[in-house]
């Protein structure tokens, strides 16, 4: 369908690729991508803690708290989607496929051109949100001391989320070159410092105040300026496979690359979190205490996209190398391979929260409905993350193969879905939150079915054209 820019057309000579590269070359697959996806499945475990904490300390603050959070939610999701699988996405294929190919003076010069396009994203995502906050969770169904829990939460975040997007952008760089253990141990080890700086920050101590869920916001920016700092010196010594440095000249052709793959990534991230905003916005016409349960019941499926991008970025690279190497065949096992892999392990927590919902729930407040609502999400809607996963994990693929025609309609063909069932159901079964549920579960199975065409036909959609080393 949509195609990409072409590598540029300079051709120096090949570097011999080394260990990490060849092992992603020439390795039996599913080895390979367990090895490659275990540091990042660590980040899940790490995020997921991470998650629980925050949800915990806000929880502790009361029900419209947890609403106001819930209204955020899908904005900061956006920002993690876009800056790790999105423009990310895009930084991490023009790594490898480079690296693919032999190019490491390449592979060097795009990380410059990826500091450059995360910092430009992040200034424009702070001012936008920070802006028009007020205006945004209020479309959002948000009212009274949930809209003001929401604005001061929202504003302390989008203060520092120029350092999410470093972060995020620095680490799609080493997990393009197929260097999965360095971000792993960045993101692992801001769960202590969040464990010890959020509540102190939400609650106070002697004589620092309490700031309440601004506090929360404010831990969390926190966390992502020290883990830019850290990534960002590792690559400037030339460690993990690729060097930053400000020694190459900023090249159209560069930004290109990644930007072909990255922008078309970012908008297929802003169609999935419309799909919870769309779902956000039918269920807070309800209440405010359903709200809160239905945002607690989606962060579970939020929890599910880090453990596909744990084998998401695995894919990334393995694909975009073998691609590059012009290993097409290769290429396509490894789509199928992470498909089924995420599938497996997606469904695995689905059931286990579908089973268990309670036991989830209970652990951030005692509200009946907000319980009851969260619930029957949790009943309806988890059973069907096994779709969810095989989406997601081709959605990678596609990635790494540098073509998002497909990923891209799918997104739309979720949306609306969604949108025009939620409003159906609106109108037929008002207030009928279980048909909602439904709603959401035809939206992830389209969605998965038009990920996976392009992957029956050949290798991405044609990912074959992408540039190999015979075609330079």
């Amino acid at each position: 369908m949509t195609t990409v820019n072409q590598a540029a057309t300079l051709s120096p000579p090949r570097t011999a690729p080394n260990a990490r590269t060849r092992m992603i070359l020439e390795a039996p697959v599913l080895p390979t991508l367990l090895a490659l996806a275990a540091p990042n499945l660590v980040v899940m475990l790490a995020q997921a803690l991470a998650n629980f904490l925050e949800s915990y300390y806000v929880g502790l603050l009361g029900v419209d708290a947890l609403a106001g959070a819930a209204l955020v939610f899908p904005l900061v999701m956006l920002m993690m989607m876009m800056s790790a699988g999105g423009i990310g996405g895009g930084i991490s294929s023009a790594v490898a496929r480079s690296l693919g190919a032999g190019d490491q003076d390449k592979a060097d010069a795009l990380a410059l051109h990826a500091v450059v396009i995360v910092v430009v994203f992040g200034f424009i995502c702070s001012a936008i949100v920070i802006g028009l906050a007020a205006p945004i969770y209020a479309l959002l169904g948000g009212e009274g001391a949930a809209l003001g829990a929401a604005v001061a939460y929202s504003n302390a975040l989008f203060s520092g989320v120029v350092f999410l997007w470093l972060m995020n952008g620095l680490s799609a760089v080493l997990r393009g070159a197929g260097n999965m253990r360095l971000p792993a141990m960045v993101m692992v080890g801001g769960v202590p410092l969040l464990l010890v700086l959020s509540p102190l920050l939400i609650f106070g101590y002697g004589p620092l105040p309490a700031l309440g869920i601004t506090g929360a916001g404010l831990a969390l920016a926190s966390y992502y300026l020290i883990a830019t700092v850290i990534l960002a010196a590792t690559l400037i010594r030339g460690r993990g496979g690729v060097r930053l440095s400000l020694h190459h000249p900023l090249r159209r052709a560069l930004f290109g690359e990644i930007l072909g793959v990255g922008l078309w990534s970012s908008l297929n991230t802003v169609l999935s979190n419309l799909c919870v905003v769309v779902a956000t916005f039918f269920v807070a016409r309800t209440s405010m205490e359903a709200l809160a349960g239905f945002g607690l019941g989606i962060r579970i499926e939020y929890l599910q996209i880090p453990i596909v991008f744990g084998f998401g970025t695995a894919l990334v690279a393995m694909v975009g190398m073998n691609l590059g190497a012009g290993q097409i065949q290769r290429a396509r096992r490894i789509a199928w391979t992470g498909a089924a892999v995420a599938a497996v392990t997606t469904e695995t927590v689905g059931l286990a929260a579908a089973l268990f919902p309670e036991a989830w729930l209970g652990l951030f407040t005692d509200d009946p409905e907000a319980i009851a609502t969260g619930a029957l999400y949790l009943r309806i809607v988890a059973p069907a993350y096994a779709f969810l996963g095989v989406g997601l994990a081709l959605y990678f693929a596609s990635q790494g193969a540098g073509r998002m025609g497909w990923p891209l309609f799918a997104g739309g063909v979720r949306l609306a879905v969604l949108a025009l069932g939620c409003a159906l159901m609106a109108w037929w079964l008002p207030g009928n939150l279980a048909a909602l549920c439904a709603v959401m579960v035809v939206a992830l199975i389209a969605m998965a079915v038009f990920n996976a065409l392009p992957w029956l036909r050949n290798a991405g959609g044609g990912a074959h054209r992408v540039v190999t080393p015979r075609q330079e």
